[in-house]
């Protein structure tokens, strides 16, 4: 009888152990895809809200490269999310089990020009290259409409700091309906295109934009390659997509190529 109760009891408490290894063993296998996260950097006793795009493992290991992500003037406010949603943001959703690098994505505020809101993009930048473990030599720059026109900007303001540079639909000279946006680094130049083009002349740059674009007239972008190839550019190309007007940068973030290229810097 003895014996028996023993035997039940051992029994009884080696239970929940035969339990606890079936639920671990039934648990699904963490995500391998990454994923946003929101982060916050005071500048100048401000506040300001970003988004991270951290990449999953299976992106492979190592440190990664650094994306810099500039929006355009829809996406401007403190929420922190809307510069995700437009652009680069779309893409890294479709692509999250791969994507290989990290993305950043500042906010500029409401009504600024992002060479108002250069300080709070190089501050979301560093720290978020510092807390994910990005590559600081392998940084691109990139941006849409008002934000190809902040890539242009910060690239001139931080030579050297970028691997590439993607303006979408950007420019260098302010368009008629909107005298705000140009590019402060070159403004007071007899020739902002060539002064800008000598200055990049070694860092790699991809412009796209749409040929039937009636915000940012594609001659910007235009006049910059021309520019580019005019001072010898080590790696400059330019790419005009003959249907698209102001929304050319969902054709530009699905173009295969660019990744690729990226990814070989």
């Amino acid at each position: 009888m003895r014996h028996r109760f023993l035997h039940r009891l051992l029994t009884c408490a080696a239970l929940p152990a035969v339990l606890l290894l079936a639920a671990c063993a039934s648990l699904p296998e963490p995500p391998m895809h990454g994923d946003f996260v929101e982060r916050q950097v005071t500048v100048d006793g401000v506040a300001h809200r970003y988004q991270v795009f951290v990449p999953g493992p299976a992106a492979g290991d190592g440190p990664r490269p650094v994306m810099l992500f500039l929006h355009g003037s829809g996406e401007r406010g403190d929420d922190g999310r809307k510069p995700t949603l437009v652009g680069v943001g779309p893409h890294l959703r479709a692509h999250a089990d791969t994507f290989p690098a990290i993305a950043v994505f500042p906010q500029a505020p409401e009504g600024s020009e992002w060479r108002d809101a250069a300080d709070v993009a190089m501050a979301a930048l560093d720290a978020a290259t510092r807390e994910f473990g990005g590559d600081p030599d392998r940084t691109w720059l990139t941006g849409l409409s008002m934000g190809g026109y902040g890539a242009w900007e910060l690239a001139l303001a931080h030579p050297g700091r970028f691997a590439a540079v993607v303006p979408v639909c950007g420019g260098i000279t302010a368009p008629a309906h909107r005298p705000s946006l140009y590019v402060a680094a070159v403004a007071g130049e007899d020739d902002p295109f060539a002064a800008a083009a000598a200055r990049l002349v070694d860092t790699p740059v991809w412009i796209f934009h749409g040929a039937r674009d009636d915000l940012v007239l594609p001659e910007q972008s235009r006049r910059m390659a021309a520019a580019l190839e005019a001072a010898g550019a080590r790696d400059a190309r330019y790419t005009e997509f003959p249907d698209a007007n102001h929304n050319s940068w969902d054709p530009a973030y699905a173009t295969p190529e660019l990744w690729a290229w990226l990814e070989s810097l």
